[in-house]
């Protein structure tokens, strides 16, 4: 059965008259602004070397672990999808049949963020008007993969198209940012800039850790089997990231537990991880109490070097070991798991978190911390702000419950906007229209409830949809 593919304009509007109103009038003073993405994970050598995309499977299905973690909790196989294992095994490699198993089963997707995401970019960015499904998938292949050879769906002209103002990349120290090099030596004047994410070289438990540290060592020239060279080191490297553009540093460790030790205690505790790592015996809680550690040095590095700190704690990564083991990371078996924050980030707080030049933006994927936790501490520190609602909870609802819980205690001021956090480069306009949206129907609620002033609301859209996140991230 062929349905037709309709947004309709009043979507995710309130029912009632007073308030739809009112949503629709600050939508469309902030729909056309330019997006800033000032986190996410999209690949820099698609701007650098502005080749074609490939071919439909390649572009939305297989860097999207939203879009194949459904499938596969529905019995879909990895392989099937074309998913690379790590031991190199065969994977089914014809777009078609990927493209063709999407297809059979996109129904899975009815009600969820990726369905929005999904339809808005087959609607918008190619102008399809028939639902995908088992009968349509041959028409959306060959609609998508004709644009993808022309040079007006290249992605740098994609990011025009996409009124981006600025996105942010992510990657490891250890990386050697040629990407990003090619792009400023390019004259292109599209702005990509990186984001240094330390978690290989932060993390006992990432794997590779030692290699990664001997790595770090030589494109340092500094002693990583030191404390002191291993400090000196990551500030050579932030400093590296820098002037390659980053304004941010992110964090994603397991928990936002942090600690305050003297130089001497960090010191021993540094030493006894190389040689628990090296012996293949590290235990969890020097992991953990080193992570901690580490953050408090990232926070004291940022009042030096002015770059924001994003924590982005309380995934359970690689859940599922099965597919850890033979697909690698980022394969959608991450899971959200409990996460303390009062007493996580107090000894940081204690250290640091009175200081005027220090930005950290927190995270969560525990909504439950939100009220209780998270708004409190924003509300109080001048060193915190709170990130948007994130990953799991990158939805309407998702959004909704982050302004109803935090707004009263931190308001709105105390956030910092949108980012749509994703490798999925053709859904980061269809994600910030979401954003865009849902603020509006919070801001209209408030007016209709005679709580704020139409033109607060006015300004306060604005800021929420581009100035926040242009402020926050010192772009």
């Amino acid at each position: 059965m062929t349905r037709p593919l309709i947004l309709h304009p009043d979507r995710l509007f309130p029912a009632d008259q007073v308030s739809r109103d009112i949503a629709r009038n600050l939508y469309q003073s902030v729909k056309d602004l330019p997006i800033i993405s000032p986190h996410g994970h999209t690949d820099p050598s698609w701007f650098a070397e502005n080749q074609p995309f490939g071919n439909p499977a390649n572009l939305l299905i297989r860097p999207d672990h939203y879009v194949f973690r459904m499938l596969y909790s529905q019995g879909v196989p990895l392989e099937s999808l074309g998913i690379r294992t790590q031991d190199g095994t065969p994977v089914e490699q014809d777009p078609r049949k990927i493209w063709q198993l999407l297809a059979d089963n996109y129904h899975l997707f009815r009600g969820t963020p990726s369905r929005t995401w999904l339809d808005t970019v087959f609607h918008d960015v190619f102008g399809l008007d028939v639902q995908l499904n088992s009968e349509t998938a041959e028409l959306y292949y060959e609609r998508i993969d004709s644009a993808l050879k022309t040079p007006e769906f290249l992605p740098r002209a994609l990011f025009e198209r996409f009124n981006i103002e600025v996105i942010a990349t992510t990657e490891s120290p250890l990386d050697d940012l040629r990407h990003h090099q090619k792009i400023l030596d390019s004259g292109w004047t599209g702005r990509v800039i990186t984001a240094f994410r330390p978690d290989p070289v932060l993390d006992p438990d990432f794997e590779g850790f030692t290699d990664n540290l001997a790595q770090l060592a030589e494109i340092t020239g500094e002693d990583t089997s030191t404390w002191s060279g291993y400090l000196a080191a990551l500030r050579n490297r932030r400093e590296f990231f820098k002037q390659m553009g980053a304004t941010s540093t992110d964090h994603g460790h397991p928990t936002a537990t942090t600690a305050n030790l003297s130089a001497a205690e960090a010191e021993a505790l540094f030493l006894r991880v190389c040689r628990e790592v090296s012996a293949g015996n590290c235990s969890a809680a020097d992991a953990e109490l080193f992570r901690g550690q580490m953050l408090t040095e990232m926070a004291r590095m940022s009042i030096e070097d002015g770059l924001v700190m994003q924590i982005h704690p309380g995934s359970f990564r690689n859940h599922n070991k099965v597919v850890f083991e033979r697909f690698g990371r980022d394969k959608g078996c991450d899971i959200p798991s409990q996460t303390d924050y009062v007493h996580a980030l107090q000894p940081l707080l204690e250290a640091v978190g009175n200081e005027p030049n220090l930005s950290i933006i927190l995270f969560t994927l525990d909504e439950t911390s939100y009220s209780r936790e998270l708004a409190p501490l924003a509300g109080h520190y001048p060193a915190l702000k709170l990130g948007p609602s994130w990953w799991f909870h990158d939805s309407p609802e998702g959004m909704r419950r982050f302004r109803e819980q935090v707004t009263e205690t931190a308001g709105f001021y105390n956030t910092v906007g949108f980012n749509d956090d994703t490798r999925a480069f053709l859904s980061i306009p269809a994600r910030h229209d979401v954003a865009r949206r849902m603020d509006c129907v919070w801001l209209a609620q408030l007016v209709s409830d005679h709580r704020l002033q139409e033109d607060e609301a006015f300004e306060l859209a604005a800021d929420l949809a581009y100035n926040l996140a242009k402020k926050a991230y010192k772009l």
